[in-house]
């Protein structure tokens, strides 16, 4: 049997193809798993529909967190709804000398006080 070139390019992008396909799926399983470890009662977390809470409690057999969303407020929610645990963010020392220059995509007010933008000046 001789195979062409044709057919051993495609075998080879195949090939390629399926392990990619599990090296992403491997990826995924130790994202979820990583997650997983971090939900914990007291952890900061958010659901995949966009609530942020706390957590007060895991049930395990029914698979449900009961999530504090503001004081008083209990959410009853999936354990597979929760997308993230929400770290909190420290502020470098230096960042809070503030340069004078703007940051990065930061538009500058450069019209002037006396006028408008909007304004037109006719020719008449």
């Amino acid at each position: 049997m001789v195979l062409d070139p044709l057919t051993l390019i495609m075998l080879a992008v195949l090939a390629v193809l399926i392990f990619f396909m599990f090296r992403n799926s491997r990826k995924r399983q130790a994202e979820q798993r990583e997650l997983q470890s971090k939900v914990v009662p007291g952890a900061t977390v958010m659901t995949n529909f966009g609530v942020f809470g706390t957590i007060l409690s895991i049930d395990e057999e029914e698979n449900r967190v009961e999530l504090e969303s503001s004081p008083g407020t209990v959410l009853t929610v999936h354990r597979q709804t929760i997308a993230r645990v929400v770290e909190p963010v420290e502020v470098p020392a230096d960042a809070a000398a503030v340069t004078g220059e703007p940051e990065f995509g930061e538009r500058l007010d450069e019209t002037p006080n006396d006028e408008t933008p909007d304004t037109k000046k006719s020719d008449d």
